[in-house]
Parts: C-alpha cells; sequence; structure tokens
C-alpha cells in the first residue's frame, strides 16, 4: 500500500458520510409532508392530542346539605364521608331554625358563594328550606329531599301534617320560651321512638340530648314559589318515619315529580341509620345533572 491510499481511503469515507446525511435530510423533508397529508383535516395533531389525553374532567358539583329541626350538621357525617370519598365537595351548613324565611335566606346567601353548579340537600324541615332558598340560583341544578317537606307555595310544615295524620312528632313536643318566642324539642324520653326508631339507642340518646331546637313559628310560616317546580328533583322516602307520614313524602314527591326510592323501615332519622342509601340518591342526582 502507498502513501497516497490512506488519503484517498479518508476523503471516500467522508464522502459516504456526507451522502448519508444528505439522505437523511432529505428523508425528513419527505415524511414530514407525508405524515401531514395523513392528518384528516380538523383533527387535533399528536402534540394536542396529548394534551387532551391528560385533561382533567369536569368537576363535580359541590353538594350542599341542610339539616333539619332537632338535629345539627353532625347527623349528615356518615353521609359526608362517603360523598367525599367519591370526590364530591361537601358543604353541610348549619341552618339557623329560626323561621323559615330566614332559614331560607341563610342558606340562600350560602349558595351566593358557590361558583360552580350545587345539588342542594334537605333533611325534614331542611327540605322546606331548600325549596325556598334555591328559588333564583342557577346553579342549584338539582334538589334531593331526605325525608322531608317539599311544600307548594302558601303551604307550611303543619298543613302538611294536617292532610296526612299519623305523626308523632306533635305530642312528644317539649316547648321552651326565648326572648321574642318558643323553641320545640322533642322529649328525650320520646326521642328515639318518635324521630330515630332504627339508630342506635346509645346513638340516639346522644342526638336526643345534643339536638337543636327549631322555632316553633317556623312549622307554621308559609313557603313562598317552590324551586322544586323548575329544577329536577330526587326524593328518599322513609317508610316508617313517624315524624311526617311516609304517605305525606310520597304525596309530595309526586306532586314534585321526584325522582323516588323508598327505605322500608326507616325512621325520620334515615340519613343516620341508611348512609349508604342517603349518599346513592345524592349522588345519582349529582351524576344526572353534571
Amino acid at each position: 500500500m502507498t502513501g497516497i491510499e490512506p488519503a484517498r481511503l479518508r476523503e471516500g469515507g467522508q464522502r459516504r458520510r456526507k451522502l448519508m446525511l444528505s439522505a437523511m435530510v432529505v428523508g425528513t423533508m419527505l415524511v414530514v409532508p407525508a405524515l401531514s397529508a395523513a392528518t384528516p383535516a380538523g383533527s387535533a395533531s399528536a402534540a394536542n392530542a396529548a394534551t387532551a389525553s391528560v385533561t382533567p374532567s369536569t368537576p363535580k358539583p359541590t353538594v350542599v346539605l341542610v339539616h333539619g329541626a332537632f338535629a345539627d350538621s353532625s347527623s349528615w357525617d356518615a353521609v359526608i364521608s362517603r360523598l367525599e370519598r367519591r370526590g364530591y365537595p361537601v358543604i353541610g351548613v348549619a341552618n339557623p331554625l329560626r323561621g323559615l324565611a330566614d332559614d331560607s335566606a341563610y342558606v340562600s346567601s350560602v349558595l351566593d358563594t358557590i361558583p360552580g353548579p350545587v345539588v342542594l340537600v334537605g333533611h325534614s324541615y331542611g327540605g322546606a328550606v331548600i325549596t325556598d332558598a334555591a328559588v333564583d340560583h342557577p346553579n342549584v341544578k338539582a334538589l334531593v329531599y331526605i325525608a322531608a317537606f317539599a311544600p307548594d307555595q302558601g303551604e307550611s310544615g303543619l298543613a302538611v301534617l294536617g292532610k296526612y295524620p299519623g305523626s308523632k312528632l306533635p305530642p312528644a313536643l317539649t316547648i321552651r320560651p326565648f326572648p321574642g318566642g318558643q323553641d320545640a324539642y322533642v322529649n328525650p324520653a320520646d326521642f328515639r321512638q318518635v324521630f330515630a326508631a332504627d339508630v342506635p339507642a346509645g346513638k340516639a340518646r346522644l342526638m336526643a340530648a345534643g339536638q337543636r331546637p327549631v322555632a316553633l313559628a317556623a312549622f307554621a310560616e308559609p313557603s313562598s314559589t317552590p324551586a322544586w317546580t323548575t329544577i329536577p328533583s330526587w326524593f328518599l322516602v322513609a317508610g316508617a318515619d313517624r315524624a311526617v307520614p311516609p304517605a305525606a313524602e310520597q304525596a309530595m314527591a309526586r306532586r314534585a315529580g321526584s325522582h323516588t326510592e323508598v327505605i322500608r323501615g326507616a325512621s325520620h332519622a334515615v340519613l343516620v341509620s341508611h348512609p349508604d342509601a342517603t349518599a346513592h340518591v345524592i349522588e345519582a342526582a349529582a351524576r344526572a345533572t353534571s
């Protein structure tokens, strides 16, 4: 081999590398337009598709829970834990229990602070409160009544009980005066039988001792325009309710056109004794209106 041959070999190797680089560049120029041409008009690019695949789903509605008379927000505890495990933001409103107009105005003010969709839930007297509070709130997408009052315009809780006799609540009440009115409590000796017959005795005793009274006048105060005429509703009927007769609950559910579920043997405190069923009805409302 002469001294010139290594140089020629080097030059040949450089020419081959240049040819290979040129071919790669040309190939890339041909492939990119081909990929673009193969993409259907109006479809997302690969980058956009990848981004879309990680776009978060629509946020779940906020569930606002309104307790009734002779209870407080802790009555929702077992329901709240189930809803939160399923990803729902939850607010347990402290219902003032001072009068239907005032209580509804208070709950309405809470709804004003929630920017997204709401599922509004009421138990017992809390049903009358949500019926009035949801009016003029387009973010309220569903009403859920749990063994609750769902009054018509001009109708009071006392009027409902008068139409459907059988409630054991009135004779079990203890009345205590306060400045400007009278408060109603359920006599602790009658509390479990009337309010929470299917709740364990120890739990029912705690509920009776910690009950929040309602202003007696609240039961006689007539409802305003009912929100259930324009907002879809769900109703959980407590089949053995001794506070609000099941016949009254079923009649109000039919009148409101509510999706209805009956829990046979359930007491008025169905949210405590049957938290799974209660959460299920609330979630059904949330899914149907989201």
